[in-house]
């Protein structure tokens, strides 16, 4: 029997890889619902391939053009979320991928688990900000939780029958991203081209930046915490430069498991919709060379301090995970735009989140979407006078 698919942000990196993975293999899936924002175009190719009737294409623009192109068709297509009640009536969804970048992913993520067998997220606005609604929404519907990122992924799978009780610390890994040995006296001088360019990983400008301040180990760390409930005392971050180990569990009964793939984002991703090596995945072999020279290192407070913003989150779910989230999105499309240093990304950040104004947040926690968009409005335009 075919595996019903619902791919939420098909056009984007994470999208196109799952994409590229099932469509090896069509026999096995059958796909229900395609998402873009505006990318019509990869959109128009993935619907031929599997014969998708439903489609979200969120961009009004974009929605008008494609509706218009395409209305002497049997293809539903819809400008938001809201019909997923008439796209999903008939059956349930056996894998559904959300992999909408930013707190725009929160909402449809919220509504489709109900629809859902199991839900893989790849966006950490999501979890960082709204994990105890979706976990409300989880336990409610009884539907199966996938993380998506790499080091999540990892450490689910070395987690495997065994209690969380029993973990001693859990490392979560960092490439250093493109500064790591890049001399801090010339930090000042950074451009957004130097700062784009990552050693390792092919991504998006905002996660690519991220990774150059090392934030978006910060946020993994937050993830971690929500994802698998356990304290921020337990969690700590290597640097890695390799990128080829991305998790180590210590125990308490004295092993250490270790997790190693290659450098990309297909292993997770194919190992989300396949379980129990029902099928192989072409991959490289075993890294001996990498292995022999792992190369551990504590991070560098000074060339990223933003990792220290790590002791000072609150340990319940609340909405300071919000204005973290909201402050940061801000700084870094300042940078990119050449308004603001990279160096003022931390400084700027640090000193935003320990106002008096936005420490309250530690102590409140969200109720509902709205109330988590209202607050990044509020916060993204707070920080823009901030660092006038």
């Amino acid at each position: 029997m075919k595996k019903n698919i619902a791919i939420f942000g098909s056009t984007g990196s994470i999208g196109k890889t799952l994409f590229d993975i099932i469509q090896k293999d069509k026999s096995e899936f059958c796909v229900k619902l395609l998402t873009s924002h505006r990318n019509t175009k990869i959109l128009l190719k993935q619907i031929k391939i599997f014969n998708v009737k439903d489609i979200i294409v969120t961009d009004k623009k974009s929605f008008l053009k494609l509706k218009k192109l395409l209305k002497n068709t049997n293809l539903n297509i819809y400008n938001d979320f809201s019909e997923l009640d008439k796209i999903f009536k008939n059956y349930k969804i056996d894998y559904l991928m959300n992999s909408i970048s930013g707190l725009e992913g929160l909402e449809p993520a919220l509504n489709a688990i109900k629809y859902c067998k199991s839900i893989a997220i790849a966006n950490k606005e999501s979890i960082i900000c709204g994990w105890n609604l979706i976990e409300k929404e989880l336990l409610k519907y009884k539907t199966k939780f996938i993380p998506i990122d790499s080091e999540h992924f990892s450490i689910m799978s070395l987690l495997e029958q065994t209690q969380i009780k029993d973990v001693e610390s859990i490392f979560i890994t960092a490439s250093g991203g493109p500064f790591l040995d890049y001399p801090l006296s010339k930090f000042n001088l950074i451009t957004p081209k130097l700062a784009l360019n990552h050693p390792n990983w092919k991504m998006g400008k905002k996660i690519s930046i991220d990774s150059a301040t090392m934030m978006n180990k910060v946020f993994e760390i937050i993830e971690a915490r929500k994802i698998f409930d356990v304290d921020y005392k337990k969690l700590s971050i290597l640097i890695h430069s390799k990128s080829y180990v991305h998790a180590i569990i210590k125990f308490s009964n004295g092993l250490s498991k270790i997790l190693v793939h290659d450098t990309n984002m297909t292993i997770p991703i194919f190992n989300s919709i396949y379980d129990n090596f029902q099928k192989k995945i072409i991959s490289k072999k075993f890294d001996i060379k990498k292995m022999n020279n792992l190369s551990f290192q504590k991070v560098n407070l000074k060339k990223f301090p933003v990792v220290k913003l790590i002791s000072k989150l609150p340990y319940k779910h609340s909405l300071f995970e919000t204005v973290l989230v909201s402050a940061n999105d801000t700084l870094v499309k300042n940078f990119l735009n050449n308004e603001i240093k990279f160096t003022d990304i931390s400084k700027n950040l640090i000193k935003i989140v320990k106002t008096k104004e936005f420490l309250k947040y530690k102590n409140i926690k969200p109720k509902n979407v709205r109330e988590i968009i209202k607050l990044q409005k509020y916060v993204i335009s707070k920080t823009n006078l901030m660092c006038i």
